[in-house]
């Protein structure tokens, strides 16, 4: 027998005897006696699980913070994205150290931002050479640029090629050149799961 077991089973026993003794020392009728015996079951019952799980809590917490504001889940080389109420996957990231929200699509080539977010983030795209690409939405005209620090929670990309556009839309693309990239990717349920 190990030593978890054998303290689980010290724990056991000493919370069995402890309502064991706090009922016979009560003059109660026996269903009262069984509601009290059920209720310190019942506590000590939750002590045991939130004993067993300790080490969890703060996946839990990220977890229950995913579910309330939408932030990432990451734990080890893992970032579960929850699915925003839009019915698509968000993430923050950092652009040469500007905080930018990305929309994930699977479907666009190349990770886009906007001209305003290329400008704070000090991306120069002067004289660089432009493209005409086809997007959902269009047609859009687009600059090569390259971002020195682009992170999207802990997965760090250096001299990332990014297209810059000047649609005025505020609409930022984290596209398949990032997502593949990464050692795997993938929607489970209502989750985007990426790994690095």
């Amino acid at each position: 027998m190990g030593n978890n077991v054998m303290l689980g089973s010290v724990y056991l026993l000493m919370a069995a005897m402890l309502v064991f003794a706090a009922l016979i020392s009560r003059r109660e009728p026996l269903a009262k006696m069984l509601t009290y015996a059920l209720a310190w079951i019942a506590i000590f019952a939750a002590g045991f699980v939130l004993f067993t799980f300790r080490d969890n809590f703060d996946y839990v917490w990220q977890r229950v913070r995913a579910e309330a504001t939408g932030a990432p889940v990451h734990e080890g080389k893992e970032l579960r994205v929850p699915m925003a109420i839009d019915g698509h996957f968000w993430i923050p990231a950092e652009v040469n150290g500007v905080k930018v929200r990305f929309l994930v699509d699977s479907g666009a080539t190349m990770t886009t931002i906007d001209q305003a977010i290329a400008t704070k983030a000090h991306i120069d795209v002067e004289g660089a050479p432009h493209q005409i690409v086809k997007t959902g939405n269009g047609f859009v005209r687009v600059a090569v640029g390259r971002v020195g620090d682009f992170e999207v929670g802990p997965m760090v990309r250096r001299n990332f090629p990014v297209h810059v556009t000047n649609n005025g839309d505020d609409l930022n693309v984290l596209g398949m050149n990032f997502l593949s990239t990464l050692q795997s990717w993938g929607v489970e349920g209502r989750w985007l799961v990426m790994v690095s």
